[in-house]
């Protein structure tokens, strides 16, 4: 008898958080968490600005960015569009790691592999809008020969690459929540962002002259994959602060998966460009992993706003 396939295998799930949330920290403890429970897995880091994140996972070098691989921006006489102004697909998007040129993904020792859809820090005056990245992170499907990868999307802090598009083309997102009034209000509005799109709300396309253009936008909306939004709390130090957000965010017609509890080892990580290792956070991190995995084989998909 065939083995069953693992219930997160093959998703692409995004992470999402207001700047200073610990997106990527989340990131990469669930990497780590999936890495564990017997999940091949691929981080796709498509925060335009944010260093560094190799170095949390153990590795000496970033990958070469894949907007070279794609020809570099429309910005700079490129190929690589903004999903706002030029919403087709972006063409070879569906790579196989095992083909993929060797500076393009490394691997660290746990197995896990990384991807960097692109930085702007050195793309000089007029080139610095990171849409493009956006396009990557939209469009991107990895896989290797025989597995069906988890990928996980570090996107960057803040709303606007949700407003790009990019929810469309995921499994299911999740929103890290500090402990701050502007991340439970960026909570709110990513759960109705991903209720818009599942309930079939189209994009803004006014400014789109083009038919073709208005078709392919509407398309992209249409055959939207996400399943839900979830959220994680971060940063959490004390039980007073979690009863807190939670009541903040039960108000709104959230309630939290799981929480990642604040260790101060994970911020010293950070500081010196050493990996995760020896944290406490591990457990939270397979707990999240749990409730994923149950959300996937629920008989229908939810968001946090049918949850009562």
């Amino acid at each position: 008898m065939a083995e069953k396939t693992k219930a997160l295998s093959g998703k692409r799930i995004g992470i999402f958080g207001k700047g200073g949330a610990g997106k990527s920290t989340v990131v990469v403890l669930l990497a780590k968490a999936l890495r564990d429970c017997g999940y091949e897995v691929c981080v796709l880091d498509a925060d335009s600005t944010n260093l560094g994140f190799h170095q949390a996972l153990g590795l000496n070098e970033a990958p070469v960015p894949l907007m070279d691989y794609f020809g570099g921006t429309v910005f700079s006489g490129g190929a690589v569009t903004c999903p706002v102004d030029d919403p087709t697909p972006l063409a070879g998007a569906e790579i196989s790691l095992d083909r993929l040129p060797r500076q393009y993904c490394v691997h660290n020792r746990e197995g896990i592999s990384l991807l960097a859809a692109g930085k702007i820090g050195g793309q000089g005056p007029g080139a610095g809008c990171d849409g493009p990245v956006s396009k990557i992170a939209r469009d991107l499907r990895v896989h290797r020969d025989g597995e069906r990868l988890v990928t996980l999307v570090d996107f960057k802090a803040g709303f606007e690459d949700s407003a790009r598009g990019v929810l469309t083309s995921l499994d299911w997102a999740i929103v890290v929540v500090d402990p701050t009034n502007a991340a439970i209000q960026m909570a709110a509005d990513m759960r109705h962002m991903v209720d818009q799109i599942r309930a079939g709300v189209l994009p803004a396309t006014d400014h789109l002259k083009d038919p073709k253009l208005v078709e392919a936008a509407n398309r992209v909306f249409r055959e939207a994959s996400i399943k839900g939004v979830l959220f994680v709390l971060n940063k959490i130090g004390d039980e007073e602060i979690e009863n807190y957000m939670r009541k903040r965010l039960e108000e709104k017609g959230i309630e939290p998966v799981g929480v990642i509890h604040k260790d101060p080892s994970i911020a010293m990580a950070w500081l010196k460009g050493t990996p995760f290792e020896g944290i406490t956070t591990k457990k939270d991190a397979e707990r999240i992993i749990e409730e994923l995995e149950a959300a996937e084989e629920a008989p229908f998909s939810i968001t946090s706003a049918q949850k009562e």
